[in-house]
C-alpha cells in the first residue's frame, strides 16, 4: 500500500496553497465589488485595501471551473513536486513526485480513479516486495481504491470544489493581516503582492493577477512550522481532457494487495 507519509506531505502542498490564500479574512468595507463584475477591468490596487484585494483574489479563485497548480513544497524531508490539473468535475491529471520515494501519475474522470507509481516509488513504498511489486506492475495503474482510507485521501486532492471550499471557508489565518505590496510579473501576467506573516513567523507572499479577473497566479511561503514552497496557479477555466487508461493497463486495487503478498 501507499504510505500515510505520502498523503500527509500532500496535504501539506494544500495547505501552503489553500491556507494562504485565506490570510486577511477580515470583514471587508464593500468596496472589492463582485469578481465576475471585474473580469474585464483592471484591478485598482491604489484604492482596494489589502483586505479587498485578498477578497476579490479569493472570490476568483473560488469562481474557477479548473486550473493547474505546479510547483514544489519542502517541509523538512526533502522537496515534493506537483504538477496537476484538475476542475469542479473532480476530473484531474498530473503527477506528483515525494522526496526519497519516487514519483507517480494520477488521472481521474471525476468517477474512477488512477494512480500509476514509477519504479523507485514501488521500490521504496512496497518494503520486503518493493522490487517484486515494481517489476510485476511496471507501467500499470492502479484503480477501484476509493473507499481505502489511504489512497482515497490521495485523490481527494483532485477535488476542486474541496480546494476552494477551503479557500473561501477557512477561518484559521484571522489573526494574520494581508499588507500591499508591489507590482510585478508571473509567467507573463502582469501581477500585484500581497504580503502576510504568521503567528510562528511564516511569510506568505501571494501574486494577483491585476487584469481579467484577479485570480492568485503565485503562493509562496517560508519560515514557520509549515516548511518553505512555491505554487503557480495557470489554465483558468480551460476545459480538461481526459483520457483513462484501458482496462488491460489497469489492477483493480483489491486484486493488487492480495498479489503484492504472495509476490
Amino acid at each position: 500500500m501507499l504510505s500515510k507519509r505520502l498523503v500527509s506531505t500532500a496535504a501539506i502542498c494544500l495547505v501552503l496553497a489553500a491556507g494562504t490564500a485565506a490570510c486577511g479574512t477580515e470583514k471587508s468595507d464593500g468596496k472589492a465589488g463582485d469578481a465576475k463584475a471585474g473580469a474585464s477591468k483592471k484591478l485598482d490596487t491604489d484604492k482596494l485595501s489589502a483586505q479587498d484585494i485578498m477578497k476579490q483574489a479569493k472570490e476568483a479563485l473560488a469562481s474557477a471551473t479548473s486550473l493547474k497548480m505546479a510547483g514544489t513544497v519542502d517541509a523538512g524531508e526533502g522537496k515534493m513536486e506537483m504538477n496537476l490539473s484538475m476542475d469542479n468535475k473532480s476530473q484531474c491529471t498530473g503527477t506528483m513526485a515525494m522526496p526519497g520515494m519516487g514519483k507517480f501519475e494520477i488521472i481521474s474522470d471525476g468517477k474512477t480513479s488512477y494512480v500509476k507509481p514509477d519504479t523507485a516509488f514501488w521500490t521504496n513504498v512496497g518494503g520486503p516486495n518493493g522490487a517484486k511489486a515494481a517489476e510485476l506492475f511496471k507501467g500499470r495503474y492502479l484503480t477501484g481504491f476509493e473507499n481505502d482510507p489511504t489512497m482515497g485521501s490521495l485523490t481527494s486532492i483532485c477535488n476542486l470544489a474541496e480546494f476552494s471550499k477551503k479557500i473561501t471557508e477557512d477561518k484559521s489565518t484571522a489573526k494574520e493581516k494581508a499588507e500591499k505590496g508591489s507590482a510585478g510579473e508571473v509567467n507573463g501576467v502582469k501581477t500585484f503582492s500581497l504580503k502576510s506573516t504568521d503567528p510562528k513567523g511564516g511569510v506568505s507572499t501571494m501574486q494577483i493577477a491585476t487584469e481579467g479577473k484577479p485570480y492568485p497566479v503565485r503562493v509562496e511561503h517560508s519560515g514557520g512550522e509549515d516548511g518553505n514552497g512555491k505554487m503557480d496557479f495557470s489554465d483558468f477555466d480551460k476545459p480538461l481532457t481526459i483520457q483513462v487508461p484501458s482496462p488491460d493497463n489497469t489492477i483493480d486495487f483489491t486484486k493488487f494487495k492480495d498479489q503484492i503478498k504472495s509476490a
